[in-house]
């Protein structure tokens, strides 16, 4: 049976991945000099202006102005004429401390048996259910679809800075439809790729290029045949981009963050929130599960959710949900993970070493399925011990 299955990615230039790069570089600069803080730090943007808000609880001192600027010059939004330039936008901050109702409860979980503040007594930053998936279409394990679409936007970004296509701007978009023959990845059957640039360039010039510099480069040629469709600025024109065409929030691309779709989300975005908010530490803890699972070849597609109350350490519930491609029940390889993998807001934070300034790295071109990065949530050093609970 055929089946078609589309994603979508960004590049760092587009206006909700401002924000998120601008909260993760605030979340790592104060996580350098403040391992426990509370960071919930979100960004808005539109022509010429950031604001910075949220609830930030740190006994450092940064300068967050600072951050902004250097984080938009890094992406290249450095032209007088974009109207968006790093040296002349208005940067507001408006930040309060973190609310003393939430912050008891996740200093001290609400079902710790002894008194003393230990990180895996640490509750839950808030209520919510985080998943995570893998799958083996690609060595990444994540959905192939998802995966070109990182590709192709990562690679816009490239050329652009490389100064290899060097009318390129900063903001940019891709999205790859993929065609599934019996649940396997047969071949890419659409291809859109928008690319912002000056306005001296002409439309076959900008199809000609981004075909041999971007989109030949990065999708295998088995995959591609006589009839992939090409929709390269499909409208025409991409001049005005960035915060000057559209504004930008953080945590509004999180599909894009996750796997394009391919399996189910929770709801909550990553990016500013440091690792006591189980929307992120959850979901990575949920990712590096599945991965591990599908690692292990006990099946070949896995998705794992895990529920939190606010306050509460132990996850509320765990559902392990393995597409009818498990060597065994979910119910047995439920019980596997939950004898193996300690998920527990503070265990995870322990497990993975979360409180480390690694989060401005993920804030584009997706948090899973990254070999351009080290990341521990994709780590699979549990494989084997899964794999000799079920096939010894």
């Amino acid at each position: 049976m055929k089946r078609l299955f589309t994603s979508e990615s960004v590049t760092e230039g587009h206006p909700d991945k401002i924000c998120d790069q601008i909260s993760d570089a605030i979340l790592d600069a104060i996580l350098i000099k403040d391992s426990n803080a509370r960071v919930a730090c979100e960004v808005a943007v539109t022509t010429n202006f950031v604001l910075v808000t949220g609830e930030i609880t740190t006994n450092c001192h940064i300068n967050i102005e600072k951050i902004v600027r250097k984080t938009i010059k890094q992406i290249g939004y450095n032209r007088k004429d974009e109207g968006f330039n790093y040296k002349t936008c208005e940067v507001i901050i408006i930040l309060n401390e973190q609310s003393k109702d939430i912050s008891v409860g996740v200093n001290k979980a609400l079902n710790s048996k002894d008194n003393a503040i230990k990180t895996s007594s640490i509750g839950a930053g808030d209520q919510g259910m985080m998943f995570g998936y893998a799958c083996n279409e690609t060595e990444e394990l994540v959905p192939m679809p998802i995966y070109l679409a990182h590709k192709l936007t990562q690679m816009l970004t490239t050329v652009r800075k490389n100064n290899i296509l060097e009318y390129l701007r900063p903001d940019g978009k891709s999205q790859v439809t993929v065609e599934y023959f019996d649940g396997k990845p047969i071949r890419v059957d659409t291809i859109v790729l928008s690319a912002q640039h000056n306005e001296n360039v002409s439309k076959d010039k900008i199809e000609k290029d981004l075909r041999k510099y971007v989109i030949d480069t990065v999708i295998p040629p088995e995959l591609l045949d006589e009839k992939t469709k090409y929709l390269i600025n499909p409208t025409g024109r991409f001049v005005i981009g960035g915060p000057q065409g559209d504004s930008g929030l953080t945590g509004r691309k999180i599909i894009v963050d996750t796997y394009g779709g391919y399996g189910s989300h929770g709801g909550g975005a990553f990016s500013g929130k440091d690792p006591t908010k189980v929307d992120r530490s959850g979901a990575y803890s949920a990712r590096y599960v599945a991965k591990n699972v599908v690692a292990s070849q006990i099946a070949s597609k896995c998705q794992v959710e895990i529920a939190y109350a606010i306050g509460v350490a132990e996850p509320v519930s765990i559902l392990v949900d393995t597409y009818n491609t498990g060597k065994i029940s979910d119910d047995e390889i439920t019980k596997i993970i939950k004898k193996h993998f300690d998920l527990r807001p503070g265990a995870i934070i322990k497990e993975l070493e979360l409180h480390r300034p690694i989060y401005k790295q993920t804030s584009a071109y997706g948090h899973f399925g990254r070999r351009d990065i080290d990341l521990p949530w994709e780590k699979t050093d549990k494989a084997d011990i899964l794999k000799k609970e079920v096939f010894a």
